[in-house]
């Protein structure tokens, strides 16, 4: 037997899925707490995102207009983009790869596997940017040998990559291994014995079923790196113009007590959570309705409708 084992759809353990039961709780709690959802969500949600718009546009247009376009400004959202572009590709490999190898086999390590995929989200930014500092830093374990290479990671680009990969990488893959273990191996199995390849079967098969979930992880995990701010600041050195993300800078610009250029920069991070809200929700959306589709086809008569 070798180190992966194929696991058997039998094994699959799905989660319960329940009717929903209508509430027979008395009409003032259902108002009650209506209500109160309401509130929560207009007082730390709504109200700050109104008052990041206010603030910005307060001087008019053209001040607005200047910060976003304030050479520093487009340096920050470059080195945001870059950054972006580099630590989500890497996450979405590792996270399908990840999900997959969790989803579909059983090997030893497993469960650390899963534990190291949640490391992030125990760990601090600060402290991750903090480790990569005493591992590359010019005082750090590998820093001598760095330094004697010219190879510079920590107040460059490298580090702020190599930061924003750690605090990021568990989006996709907490995405898709759910989806992946609820798939089942019925599919795939059917196509290896018909002689398709491992890679052909996951780029035809499984790729396909799960194309909602790798989407939407992307998505968070795209939206994780644009507003990270610990991890970055740690290793970044607050360069301007140089290595400065968008957080980093609205901090800068505040600080400075530019505060209608600092709620302007910072309303280009807002637009950008409502993008994102507003692409979830499509995703969201049409994920429902290939799962109904699918239930739909499943429950069907073979022989057509039921008169």
């Amino acid at each position: 037997m070798g180190l992966f084992t194929r696991i058997h759809p039998a094994n699959l353990i799905s989660p319960a899925n329940p009717r929903t039961r209508a509430s027979h709780e008395p009409a003032w709690v259902r108002v009650a707490l209506v209500t109160a959802g309401l509130l929560v969500i207009g007082l730390f949600l709504i109200v700050p995102l109104v008052a990041v718009f206010i603030n910005a546009l307060r001087d008019g247009l053209g001040t607005y207009w200047n910060a976003i376009t304030a050479p520093d400004a487009r340096s920050a959202l470059w080195l945001t983009l870059i950054t972006a572009g580099i630590a989500v590709p890497l996450n979405t490999v590792f996270g399908v790869a990840a999900a997959w190898c969790i989803g579909k086999f059983e090997f030893r390590g497993k469960r650390l596997l899963v534990t190291l995929i949640d490391l992030p989200f125990s760990v601090s930014p600060v402290v991750s940017g903090l480790v990569y500092v005493l591992l590359f830093g010019s005082q750090g374990v590998l820093g001598p040998w760095l330094r004697a290479h010219d190879i510079h990671i920590i107040f460059a680009l490298p580090g702020i990559v190599l930061a924003t990969t750690f605090v990021t990488f568990p989006f996709v893959a907490r995405e898709l291994l759910p989806v992946m273990q609820s798939s089942g191996n019925e599919e795939e199995e059917a196509a290896i014995m018909l002689g398709a390849r491992g890679f052909t079967t996951f780029w035809r098969i499984t790729l396909p079923k799960v194309k909602w979930g790798l989407i939407y992880g992307i998505i968070l995990c795209n939206a994780r790196a644009f507003g990270e701010f610990g991890a970055v600041s740690v290793v970044s050195g607050h360069v301007r113009g140089l290595t400065n993300t968008l957080p980093l800078h609205i901090e800068i610009l505040y600080n400075d007590y530019q505060t209608a250029a600092a709620f302007a920069v910072a309303s280009l991070l807002a637009l950008l959570a409502l993008v994102t809200l507003a692409i979830k929700s499509w995703i969201e959306w049409r994920a429902h309705l290939a799962a109904v589709e699918q239930q739909s086809v499943t429950h069907a008569p073979p022989g057509g409708n039921a008169p």
